[in-house]
């Protein structure tokens, strides 16, 4: 997906829209299936990597983008870098290039909400049967997350493919990458219920790759849904997104031996993501997934996963932009598969975290 992701850069920072950096993608996905590779290609190639790698690119060269923004002056050092280090391919442009692909994207001024993350658990259970080779109890862990375009912004309008998108990412030191996953409203309109309710609607793409410690799923998917914020009163705000689709994706046991533990198939999902803010001092966050891995438009009929994923998080400011956040993270895994056993697998998490937020705070958008 990576390298898929550098060709939708490589278009995208010239100027080309998002479905024409899409076009793009997609091509030099099949050029590399078909001559690139020994094997024939999977459907599970085919499909989801050239619009994973869209879907991971668009985000990346949004945040470099809003990097290089400088109130119209001319972006220093530091932020180029900054900005050819989220998208290598936008740095490449500007760097070979000059001033023929030196102009700054537009992001016409989204509401943001930042955070950074850095964790420890304190106790992690791992629970069921199944082959793990490698399992550990304790971890640290980076999280990053970045919500653009929130709903009830004034003057913000939802014309272009991913003018609202959410992008997380956490690394850890039990399995390196713990998951990346990335929303953004495809097509969609803005609506309002009253003076304290704002949203967005419509058509989103999403990418999702989950991995704790001892299975993973990876889902590229199309969805129904909405993200809004609800003024409860004038202090406290709840924000929500809400989803369901179908995608393709695949799962399987990560550090398994001698079995064939692996699926992929279209993949039906749904997820609920609710974010209660307490003025300027806390916010709770809840998150619900799932995804049904069945054997639908695969090459094997071959068995089918249930994957679930739950999390819950309390984080209070401490001072300034400084934060400290408690957080419980559950995965469960359903497998069946003909020749295999059932696999039930379960694992929690419980974490402490050290909490940067951006300048915004814990991003409630103000409209009244």
């Amino acid at each position: 997906m990576g390298g898929r992701s550098i060709y939708y850069g490589l278009a995208r920072s010239t100027g080309l829209n998002f479905w024409e950096s899409f076009g793009y993608s997609t091509a030099g996905s099949v050029l590399w299936e078909l001559g690139g590779e020994t094997g024939a290609p999977s459907i599970n190639d085919q499909i989801t990597t050239p619009i994973a790698g869209s879907f991971l690119g668009e985000p990346l060269f949004r945040m470099a983008s809003l990097l290089l923004e400088n109130d119209g002056g001319r972006p220093g050092f530091w932020r180029e870098l900054g900005a050819a280090a989220l998208s290598p391919p936008t740095g490449l442009n500007r760097l070979l290039f000059g001033n023929r692909f030196d102009a700054v994207f537009p992001s016409h001024n989204p509401a943001i909400s930042t955070r950074l993350q850095l964790g420890t658990s304190v106790n992690t259970i791992l629970s069921g049967p199944g082959i793990v080779s490698r399992f550990r109890e304790n971890e640290a862990t980076l999280d990053f997350q970045l919500a653009y375009g929130l709903p009830g912004k004034p003057g913000y309008s939802y014309t272009r493919p991913f003018d609202y998108f959410n992008f997380q990412f956490t690394a850890s030191t039990a399995n390196t990458f713990e998951n990346i996953i990335i929303r953004g409203l495809l097509a969609g309109a803005p609506y309002g219920v009253g003076d304290s309710y704002r949203g967005v609607w419509g058509l989103y793409g999403t990418y999702d790759y989950i991995a704790p410690q001892v299975f993973r799923v990876s889902s590229t998917a199309l969805n129904l849904g909405t993200t809004a914020q609800w003024w409860f009163s004038h202090a406290v705000a709840l924000q929500g997104t809400a989803l369901g689709g179908v995608g393709y994706g695949a799962a399987g046991t990560i550090h398994g031996s001698g079995e064939r533990d692996y699926h992929y198939g279209a993949t039906p999902q749904a997820l609920l993501e609710l974010r209660l803010i307490l003025g300027d001092r806390a916010m709770l966050n809840v998150t619900a997934q799932e995804y049904y891995i069945s054997g639908e438009g695969s090459t094997e009929h071959r068995g089918s996963e249930t994957i679930a994923r739950g999390t819950a998080s309390f984080t209070v400011r401490v001072y300034d932009r400084h934060a400290i956040a408690l957080k419980y993270v559950a995965s469960s895994r359903d497998a069946q598969y003909p020749d295999l056993a059932d696999r039930h697998q379960t694992i929690g998490t419980a974490t402490i975290a050290y909490t940067f937020l951006g300048s915004t705070g814990f991003g409630a958008v103000e409209w009244r």
